[in-house]
């Protein structure tokens, strides 16, 4: 065989074998790592760090759950992401590590939420949505969007009603430390007095009524049970 020739031979050889492992490659699965589910990382979080009967775990679900139910009723769409992030997370101020009593849980909640989301998964171009929410989600707040506005309004219906009323008497300490019986019944009048009126959205005045009427009722059957809270 002349030099020329096999020199051609060789590099057709060599196109085929390239061409053979270019299609082993194409034709080979791709690896492929499972996405973190940052949201069961936010829940487990809340779960395993919120332990308070008033504004623990159970008050996240609630919020988070109801302020869907809100914006479906107004038929608002909502950024989940957002809102299942900030309704977890909203009341993280008020535990350790992240607690800072001088200064209001909503403020430091949304200054340190990243410190908790970065790393999981969570999509971080929305931090700034999760920080806004959670700032303003106390009822004398004014929120900054939808997400905001219902997240808002649920923690808010959640001072009122029969959940209104669990959540303040089981704060009472049985050893007569604060709040006792008394102070709590003023905590639960306060509520009455000024969350009504804050709640904005549509759907979210359509529950008040009912919610108002429930703690309205609880005051006044235990005024007369108790000799108008002379023997609470």
């Amino acid at each position: 065989m002349n030099k020329p020739f096999a020199a051609i031979i060789s590099a057709l050889g060599l196109a085929a074998a390239l061409g053979l492992a270019a299609a082993i490659a194409a034709a080979a699965p791709t690896a492929s790592f499972p996405t973190p589910d940052w949201r069961a990382t936010v829940r487990e979080l809340a779960a395993s760090h919120f332990k308070n009967p008033a504004w623990g775990y159970s008050h996240c679900q609630r919020d988070y759950a109801l302020a869907r139910e809100l914006a479906a009723a107004d038929h608002v769409t909502l950024d989940d992401d957002v809102l299942f992030a900030a309704s977890y997370l909203h009341d993280m101020a008020a535990f350790a590590p992240w607690e800072d009593v001088k200064t209001d849980h909503s403020d430091v909640g949304a200054r340190v939420v990243d410190t908790v989301l970065k790393g999981t998964g969570f999509p971080m171009e929305k931090i700034d949505a999760v920080r806004g929410a959670i700032r303003t989600h106390m009822y004398y707040r004014d929120p900054v969007a939808a997400e905001a506005l219902y997240l808002r309004d649920a923690d808010a219906l959640d001072w009122l009603g029969a959940i209104g009323v669990a959540r303040i008497m089981a704060l009472v300490d049985p050893h007569g430390g604060s709040p006792d019986a008394p102070k709590a019944v003023a905590m639960l009048m306060d509520n009455l007095n000024k969350v009504p009126a804050r709640v904005l959205s549509p759907a979210g005045r359509a529950r008040v009524p009912e919610r108002k009427a429930e703690l309205e009722k609880f005051l006044a059957d235990l005024k007369r049970e108790t000799d108008d809270l002379h023997t609470l």
